[in-house]
């Protein structure tokens, strides 16, 4: 293929995808390398504004060091403003518990992102290849993959666009020879301990060999899987939007029935549920959960209710008991407590958000506020006999999310107080008392 015949087949790709327009600025990853090198040249024959970024991570000794003259010296003779940074991989990887393959990439498009801003461009073009995706392709399903993985990798996904997707390595490598273009070789890409090596240099070129149109048939497949995954992604967002319930802010609740509608309703609650971080076995086993059943990912809660599941930040407040000194007050601003000199009357509580105790309580050895627990039972101002807690929740339509939100108030074994929703006949006030305890639960500030 003759140059100009390449920079046309490249150059109609770039426009069925839409990757950016003519006046548009392009970042370009370029790291000295045979494709990234052929990217730059496509580029600027197709006269667009480029400015190179070059990623020093220092893994490879003084090769590292020559690949970074080498982009230095192209990029002064081809006329384009060149950034680099240098990297400390090792201890980043460290930090985040990642590969050096992960860290590396984890610090360049973070970097990329910075430059996009800075140098005020639309998009950053990396020079994957037809090879490079089909290389992908089994990478991903040798390690277990779904629709995403199967798919290969897109030609433009969000501010990244690969422009040379549509072209073989060997059109790349003939490109640059027509032009009589150098470029720099990465030595480690020789070394076959490494999985993707293992595939480029053993195991694909005997697939090639026996079944010689196997890429091309391959890069139809991943096409076909893409189409598949977006007709797959426009019904996991109308599912999305029917079973989705308004709830109040940081709250995200769904429709248990509207979930179970799917067959597969597992899969599609970890479509919905991936982003917070919940996999998909546990999106699996909330289907067979118990009401009141919790699941947590690392910053998400995910409460079972009867009719839905509701989804929210960890509770901040950590603490699964909270030590009550009446006299010294309460260090939290949600619960407010008062010693009246005033004679007590009935009508300054409501017995649900405010109580009254009476001054036997400060004889108690051990107040404590803490979480509800299964079993917990209150026996009710007004009421004989006992009550559980959970049976108070029903009656006030809590949602599990709710539930796992309320405090008790305990004084040497007794719950005096279900905050918000019901105090108990322990420790009544009678009216005309002094000496009495009052406390006034501030929903609002919690």
């Amino acid at each position: 293929m003759k140059a100009k015949e390449f920079e046309q087949k490249v150059a109609a790709f770039v426009s069925d995808q839409a990757m950016f327009s003519p006046d548009d600025n392009v970042l370009v990853a370029l790291s000295g390398g045979a494709d990234s090198v052929a990217l730059l040249r496509f580029l600027l024959s197709q006269r667009v504004r480029c400015v190179a970024a070059h990623c020093n991570f220092h893994l490879r000794g003084e090769e590292s060091n020559r690949d970074e003259r080498f982009v230095g010296r192209l990029c002064e003779q081809l006329g384009v403003p060149l950034r680099i940074r240098h990297f400390d991989v090792g201890t980043f990887r460290h930090d985040n518990g990642m590969s050096d393959e992960m860290a590396c990439r984890a610090l360049r498009y973070r970097w990329f992102a910075e430059l996009l801003e800075t140098d005020n461009c639309s998009v950053v073009a990396v020079a994957h290849h037809r090879d490079d995706n089909v290389e992908t392709f089994f990478l991903n399903a040798l390690r277990g993959t779904g629709l995403a993985g199967l798919a290969g990798m897109r030609a433009v996904h969000e501010k990244v666009v690969r422009p040379l997707l549509c072209a073989t390595r060997g059109e790349v490598l003939e490109y640059l020879h027509e032009l009589g273009q150098e470029y720099v070789t990465d030595s480690t890409n020789r070394e076959n301990h490494f999985l993707r090596n293992r595939l480029r240099n053993v195991v694909l070129p005997v697939l090639e060999s026996e079944f010689p149109d196997a890429f091309e048939r391959l890069t139809d497949t991943m096409d076909r899987v893409a189409d598949g995954r977006a007709l797959y992604e426009e019904l996991v967002n109308h599912m999305e939007r029917e079973a989705r319930v308004k709830t109040s802010q940081g709250v995200i609740r769904y429709s248990l029935a509207v979930l179970r509608q799917m067959k597969n309703c597992g899969t599609l609650l970890f479509e919905l549920l991936r982003e917070y971080g919940f996999n998909r076995e546990q999106c699996e086993a909330v289907f067979g959960a118990s009401v009141g059943s919790v699941f947590l990912s690392s910053t998400k809660a995910l409460f079972v209710g009867r009719e839905y599941i509701e989804i929210q930040d960890k509770d901040v407040e950590q603490e699964s008991e909270i030590f009550v000194d009446f006299d010294a007050g309460f260090p939290r601003p949600w619960l407010q407590v008062e010693r009246p000199e005033v004679p007590f009357s009935p009508s300054l509580v409501d017995g649900h958000a405010t109580i009254a105790l009476s001054a036997g309580v400060k004889a108690c050895k051990r107040v404590v506020l803490r979480r509800w627990r299964r079993g917990d039972r209150l026996s009710p101002y007004g009421m004989r006999g006992s009550k559980l807690v959970s049976d108070l929740f029903v009656d006030a339509k809590l949602s599990a999310a709710d539930k796992k939100a309320v405090w008790l108030l305990e004084a040497d074994g007794l719950v005096l107080w279900v905050l918000g929703l019901r105090a108990s006949r322990h420790y009544a006030v009678a009216p005309g008392s002094t000496g009495y305890v009052l406390l006034r639960y501030c929903r609002s500030s919690r």
